[in-house]
């Protein structure tokens, strides 16, 4: 697939400024790229379902756009052989503290509504991938200050980026909210520590039933917490839905180079014709330690953790438990347990190693036998 020709005109000119008069706003040009290069090695008993392997789960290349109080992001990703958009954004700084952006990016749900390269655990813990959304096509608010952060976004379903809304889909077309608001005492002198909440809302999703599409549920579903096997761990499908209801509440805590990170996640899917809702919660907890480098940092403009410096050796050790199975509601989507471990060094602010294992066991899914897999992983990352 080519490149559109005005995309590469921006490459080429990346890093250029042009200044109409002095005091008006600079034109900034940057070029940005990523690149993921995974290896894994897989034990279990089901062995014949996990291959060991390579894979490159995500490249990209874009550029960032800036120009007095307006800023812009586009992102050409390549991921297992195919191309697509991805991160697609115009942004409005009202003022040092106040933004809103349009366009496709992540909003705004808790601690993991970064990118994935980002994530110390190498993979988002699989009770958040079920409820975390990824790139979403919509418009966000955000705010911070030294104590308070706060985002409200509103965005429709995840299909309007791969299918031509035609009549009569456009007319149903889903659609969500999204709020996160997070106190916090980011102190460069002592601990660092927040607490914050985040909510949601969303009306009924496409689904595919019978050959024919139609907005009447929602899908939530997890794969294994490796990219070499794209292999799913939960997943289920509740038709016949009203709307959803979900909320997480996370904490973050750390001092010196030590810090804890959690979440707990709550959803409910209200169903049509006197059926019962479909209720499910999940949660994790990380510890984050950094056998080598200065203490962690805050960053009061996405209310996470900063990422390590230069030279910096971090451990980090996760459990999730995730669910989706609700008895009262007779529907079984699964339950898992995880553990992981992962070794972080940190070469420069461009290059970056991950080292990981993990241990998962999922059960109680309908129609699929429960399965144990243990991962041997290591990563290496470019970004800038």
């Amino acid at each position: 697939m080519r490149f559109p020709h005005f995309f590469l005109t921006l490459l080429l000119c990346a890093g250029a400024s042009q200044a109409v008069a002095d005091d008006s706003p600079v034109l900034s040009l940057k070029p940005s790229a990523r690149m993921l290069l995974d290896g894994a090695l897989y034990a279990s008993p089901q062995k014949e379902l996990y291959p060991d392997g390579m894979a490159i789960p995500e490249a990209r290349l874009g550029v960032k756009m800036s120009y007095g109080k307006w800023s812009s992001t586009i992102d050409v990703g390549y991921a297992y052989a195919k191309v697509g958009l991805r991160n697609m954004w115009i942004e409005y700084g009202f003022d040092s503290h106040n933004a809103l952006r349009f366009g496709n990016f992540i909003h705004q749900y808790g601690l993991q509504s970064t990118s994935s390269s980002l994530k110390c655990t190498m993979e988002q813990p699989t009770a958040s991938a079920l409820y975390t959304p990824g790139i979403q096509l919509g418009a966000m608010f955000t705010h911070w200050s030294n104590h308070l952060y706060a985002a409200a976004s509103f965005h429709v379903e995840s299909s309007a980026l791969t299918q031509v809304m035609n009549m009569p889909l456009f007319n149903q077309q889903g659609y969500g909210i999204l709020s996160r608001v997070v106190y916090r005492n980011p102190s460069p002198d002592g601990p660092i520590w927040h607490v914050g909440i985040s909510g949601g809302f969303a009306t009924p999703q496409r689904t595919v039933k019978d050959n024919a599409d139609i907005h009447d549920g929602f899908t939530t579903s997890a794969n294994y917490p490796t990219k070499v096997v794209q292999a799913s761990e939960l997943g289920v499908t509740v038709d016949k839905a009203m709307n959803q209801f979900k909320f997480t509440p996370e904490v973050v805590f750390a001092y010196d180079r030590f810090a804890f990170e959690g979440q707990y996640f709550f959803q409910q899917i209200n169903r049509r014709q006197n059926l019962q809702a479909f209720r499910s919660q999940s949660g994790y907890a990380t510890l984050r330690g950094l056998i080598i480098g200065k203490p962690y940092s805050y960053v009061s403009s996405t209310a996470q953790l900063g990422t390590p410096g230069k030279g910096s050796l971090e451990c980090v050790l996760n459990y999730n438990y995730a669910t989706l199975s609700d008895s009262k509601a007779g529907i079984y989507g699964g339950r898992a347990n995880t553990f992981s471990a992962t070794l972080n060094y940190y070469f420069n602010p461009y290059i970056t190693l991950r080292l990981n294992y993990f241990h998962t066991h999922a059960w109680d899914r309908t129609d699929v036998d429960p399965s144990t897999l243990n991962g041997f992983q290591a990563r290496l990352m470019v970004l800038f």
